[in-house]
């Protein structure tokens, strides 16, 4: 079994704080970490889609105080969003008590909905926590082999974790199918899932491009409204990331639409049906494909105080990664699918403009050196543990 590094921050959060909300999208891993919790504490798991573990929680005060002392754990709590309202009493009366820390775990499939619902019931009582893909320090990617297994299969474990790329492949393909068929249709307005399903398979082909709602309103016969909506119902369910660009205020022309990808490299290879290696690195989908890789798993240890961007003049000057580290200090991440990476004029002049104080190029190699002045080449896990230092 992997070791999820998430697995000690949430026990340090349940230290601290009375409750605690754990998101990611499904498969991920969530309930198995909870489970894995409530072996070592007192504990109690709920499964909000199962009708009988959602009628016990109907009179959620009654059943916490026959359950006082135990940590109650609620999985897909966006079931049953009425529920926060209550607890928000219970806290307070616990508070009270003196019980301030370690009362309901919260776990979560999709984003927005589950955070309004709680932060707008519970705020000042509750602490947030997200689960992203295996990543390259938990795997480890310690070799080219392992580094190459976690990009084509991607992070959800099950994927990961499969006995052959066939099978890594067909799990995938199911998951993908399950949340198109079950999962959406549960959040309520009709969405016809083929269409959507050819959405996603555009997003995946447009792995790392900035986004034009126009040309994929066209491309699908809808309207750019619906677009809008497609694209923020996968951004909430943590399928899809949108990455803002970074923008100065000194008046110069910059590109302003975000950047889209696919979160998982594995599923972004599902959708446009990438069976092995072979394939994937002659696929025209493999620069934004990897670029989107490493940027998941550098934001995968991003402290809370950083904000990740992008940069792109009219000019042409890019940067892949911007990581805002303070006001004073930002960091410039160009991110190559070569074991022999080169910087062009457009990274300098980028990293200029924003007054960059370190000077990134991850590539696929494991050895760290300069590749100019105050440039250095990193590893993905090297870059991930720099990040984490931040923290």
């Amino acid at each position: 079994m992997i070791i999820r590094r998430l697995e000690n921050q949430l026990i340090k959060t349940l230290l601290r704080s009375a409750t605690v909300v754990l998101t990611g999208p499904r498969q991920i891993g969530k309930t198995t970490i909870a489970l894995q919790l409530a072996e070592h504490i007192p504990a109690l798991y709920l499964d909000l889609e199962d009708d009988q573990d959602r009628s016990k929680v109907k009179e959620i005060k009654s059943f916490q105080q026959q359950n006082s002392g135990k940590l109650i754990i609620l999985d897909e709590v966006q079931r049953v969003p009425e529920i926060f309202a209550s607890i928000r009493g219970i806290v307070d009366q616990e508070r009270r008590s003196g019980n301030r820390n370690g009362l309901f775990l919260f776990l979560g499939s999709a984003s927005l909905d589950l955070l309004k619902q709680s932060s707008e019931s519970l705020a000042g009582r509750i602490s947030y926590h997200e689960l992203y893909p295996i990543d390259a320090l938990e795997f480890p990617a310690d070799s080219t082999d392992s580094l190459h297994q976690l990009w084509l299969r991607g992070g959800f474990p099950d994927s990961l974790l499969s006995a052959s790329d066939a099978s890594s492949l067909a799990w995938r393909k199911d998951f993908i199918r399950s949340y198109l068929e079950r999962d959406i249709p549960q959040l309520g307005p009709r969405i016809p899932a083929e269409t959507l399903h050819r959405f996603w398979t555009m997003l995946a082909h447009l792995q790392g491009t900035t986004l034009n709602h126009s040309q994929l309103a066209r491309n699908l016969d809808i309207s750019s409204p619906t677009v809008h909506g497609y694209l923020d119902l996968l951004v909430d369910l943590l399928l899809v990331r949108r990455l803002q660009p970074w923008i100065s205020n000194e008046g110069k022309r910059l590109v302003k639409s975000p950047k889209v990808y696919v979160r998982d490299s594995g599923i972004a290879h599902a959708l446009v049906n990438i069976v092995d290696y072979n394939t994937l690195i002659s696929h025209p989908i493999a620069g934004g494909s990897w670029e989107g890789f490493v940027i998941e798993n550098i934001l995968s240890v991003l402290p809370y105080h950083v904000r990740p961007y992008y940069y792109r003049s009219q000019a042409g000057a890019e940067l892949d990664l911007v990581l805002e580290i303070s006001n004073r200090e930002k960091w410039a991440i160009e991110i190559k699918r070569s074991s022999v990476p080169t910087i062009g004029k457009g990274f300098h002049i980028a990293a200029d403009d924003i007054k960059a104080t370190r000077r990134y190029v991850v590539y696929v190699g494991q050895d760290k050196f300069l590749i100019g002045k105050g440039i250095v080449a990193i590893s993905l896990g090297e870059m991930m543990e720099e990040v984490m230092k931040e923290g």
